[in-house]
């Protein structure tokens, strides 16, 4: 055990010397495309900056999701009777590594059904447990809450096995028509594969991450402002008396709205049958939201505080949204970067392998376009045929893809983004753990796509 907390220890040491802030990161891979993109795609500078350029703005609508999913869940949190709620279920542990395992498993089982909820509701509970258990390392916590994350592509809101399973028409233009019939995602996400897979990783995540817990001297103490919530500006309603105050203060203008909101998300996936996607998160957070803090005002108010969490968001998925316009770009030659590395593995691949190799293939490319959009873009057209001549079944073909698109977002900061904001850390300070979660579950993951391909 000792020589397990020395590993743990060099690999939280290693990120903390040596991970930067998660700008610096995207700058840092910025540079890495545009340096590989050139001699390899045999691409001009003007032509990869006119990529990068030109991609720049391709994440504005999903980065406006983005934001707003971590600002209405961490105000949807801050209402009285989700903070109480939160709080009883925050006093369940008495041990940390209790802690660490139960964050670990309702993070996992949370992000399974849909990552966007999954990602909001790990950190606002794992901070919780932090302000009612002493002696737990705060790191660790926001780290296990994060690496539920892991699974979320293997989940039923997992982009690429749903878009698998849609629109034929489309599923034929995106494999350039190697399928021609939807996947269904019995075939995907419900294969008995997969879910041996998400259930032998959620285990092994919350095991590793309970013995991971530091002792004694090494648990690093809690700082006291991260665990600060600002105090609310309370309204009173005796003081009501002009008519724009009263609008202001109106339980039943919340009540209405919330209504009107409930009722089109119930038409929409109840009646109509859309998928319950990002944008339905945001309403149900939004409007459950409004309910719960009953008036308007106090809705605003807290909404207002909750704001300046989502600044990484912002600021950051532009430059990631211009790196996927250099791996998907292409210049006079035709190369596109993104399919010379696909094509790469393609290339040394088995019927047996290709599974394995199309997950570190999506791996790899997670790392610069951590989107699984992006990655259907890229990957479709190349790994679907090559499946196909090697007689890879599609719906394993699309699940490694997914695997490998969710593995490695354990050490890219990304999606870590709206976890650190809530629990006011840096991608530093969790990532060292993230890392040995990493190692973890691939060597799960690549077993289970082994298995599954013989």
């Amino acid at each position: 055990m000792k020589f397990f907390h020395k590993i743990i220890n060099g690999c939280v040491g290693f990120m903390q010397k040596y991970l930067p802030e998660p700008f610096i990161f995207a700058i840092i891979l910025t540079f890495v495309a545009v340096l590989v993109a050139m001699p390899v795609c045999h691409q001009s500078i003007i032509e990869v900056v006119s990529n990068w350029g030109g991609g720049v703005w391709n994440l504005l609508g999903f980065s406006m999701q983005m934001a707003l999913v971590l600002v209405t869940g961490a105000t949807l949190a801050a209402a009285p009777l989700i903070k109480k709620g939160i709080s009883q279920l925050a006093s369940l542990p008495k041990t940390p590594a209790a802690a660490i395992a139960l964050v670990t498993g309702i993070s996992a089982v949370a992000c399974w059904l849909n990552w966007g909820f999954g990602l909001i509701v790990g950190a606002i509970f794992a901070k919780e447990i932090a302000k009612k258990l002493k002696n737990v390392d705060y790191r660790l916590l926001i780290a296990s809450a994060y690496s539920g994350f892991v699974v979320w592509h293997a989940g039923i809101s997992g982009s690429i096995p749903l878009k698998m399973a849609s629109d034929v028409n489309e599923l034929a233009k995106d494999t350039n028509g190697v399928i021609t019939s939807a996947i269904p995602i019995g075939n995907t996400i419900l294969d008995y594969h997969n879910i041996i897979m998400v259930v032998l990783v959620t285990v092994a995540l919350v095991t590793i991450n309970s013995l991971m817990h530091p002792k004694g001297s090494e648990i690093v103490a809690i700082d006291p402002v991260l665990l600060k919530e600002d105090t609310d500006v309370s309204t009173n309603d005796n003081v009501s008396k002009t008519p724009a105050m009263k609008l202001e203060n109106s339980r039943i203008l919340s009540i209405i709205l919330s209504l009107l909101g409930f009722s089109y998300l119930i038409i929409s996936l109840f009646i109509k049958g859309k998928s319950f996607d990002l944008g339905s998160v945001i309403l149900l957070f939004l409007f459950l939201g409004i309910v719960l803090h009953k008036t308007p005002i106090a809705y605003v108010r807290s909404f207002a505080k909750s704001v300046g969490g989502a600044a990484g968001i912002l600021l950051q998925f532009p430059f990631y949204a211009g790196i996927m316009g250099i791996i998907t770009g292409v210049g006079e030659s035709g190369i596109c970067l993104g399919t010379v590395v696909s094509e790469a593995f393609v290339n040394i691949s088995t019927s047996t392998t290709y599974p394995i190799y199309t997950f570190l293939c999506a791996a790899i490319l997670n790392m610069f376009v951590p989107s699984g959009g992006g990655h259907w873009a890229i990957q479709a057209p190349i790994m679907f045929a090559a499946g196909e001549a090697l007689n890879v079944d599609h719906g394993l073909t699309g699940m490694a893809i997914a695997w490998g698109d969710a593995w490695t977002n354990l050490i890219q900061p990304f999606w870590a983004l709206p976890a650190l904001a809530i629990a006011k850390l840096n991608a530093k300070d969790i990532m060292g753990f993230c890392l040995i979660d990493l190692v973890v579950s691939g060597i799960i993951i690549i077993g289970g796509l082994l298995i599954w391909a013989i």
